[in-house]
């Protein structure tokens, strides 16, 4: 079972991958692409545009994002850490902040 948060916005302000890891990386959370829709990546990649779900690590493990029509929906597993929950919530504030977006919780 997973815990999964939601960042509801418009599509149209669906931030960047790069505007993303600068935003982290200002709050001194360093995260790295693993996956994007199902295919390995390298950690430098940046994803097209219309990507629908990539894998990131971050501190602790890893946190699948998932773009829905409404915004992103952020997924780790249920038995995460405190280092990964932390890690969760911090790349959900900033694609919140980026996005103008609203944070909803959606899992226990």
């Amino acid at each position: 079972m997973g815990m999964d948060q939601k960042v509801v916005f418009p599509k149209e302000r669906a931030p960047a991958w790069p505007a993303l890891v600068e935003c982290l990386a200002a709050k001194k959370l360093v995260v790295e692409l693993r996956m994007i829709d199902g295919e390995l990546a390298f950690p430098e990649e940046s994803p097209p545009e219309n990507w629908r779900e990539l894998r990131i690590g971050a501190a602790g493990g890893m946190i699948t994002l998932r773009r829905e029509l409404d915004g992103i929906t952020l997924v780790i597993w249920g038995n995460a850490d405190e280092k990964l929950r932390a890690a969760c919530t911090h790349v959900a504030t900033a694609i919140a902040d980026l996005a103008a977006g609203n944070k909803i919780p959606t899992g226990p």
